[in-house]
């Protein structure tokens, strides 16, 4: 059974950095592609990234890149979100996802978990 908990979200100035925090279970971590999703009221999901099963690729939406960073533990099962030099546009509720697609690059995410709230001041 997929398990995503994502945690680590809150308040940050503009320039600065976190890191968010999503936790699943050996099955999920194993058998999906994971990403990270963000989304703001009435606007659609936004890909931010995503890690291969093995943690050894990596794919990141072009807002993004140069400034996130996805990561994977599997001995913990957790994957991370580093988010460094934050804009207020980055503000959003952070969704972890898990795909059960091989390719890195299929964006049609099954699970979405609860999502966490980042919002970036100015």
């Amino acid at each position: 059974q997929v398990q995503l908990a994502e945690s680590g979200g809150g308040l940050v100035q503009t320039g600065g950095s976190l890191r968010i925090s999503c936790a699943t279970n050996e099955y999920t971590s194993k058998r999906y592609t994971m990403g990270w999703f963000r989304q703001v009221p009435g606007k659609g999901r936004e890909f931010v990234a995503a890690i291969s099963r093995s943690g050894g690729s990596t794919d990141y939406g072009d807002s993004v890149q140069g400034r996130f960073f996805i990561s994977k533990d599997n001995a913990k099962n957790t994957v991370y979100l580093q988010m460094n030099n934050l804009k207020p546009e980055d503000t959003a509720v952070y969704l972890c996802a898990a795909n059960g697609a091989i390719s890195l690059f299929d964006r049609a995410y099954e699970h979405f978990g609860q999502g966490t709230q980042v919002t970036v001041s100015y």
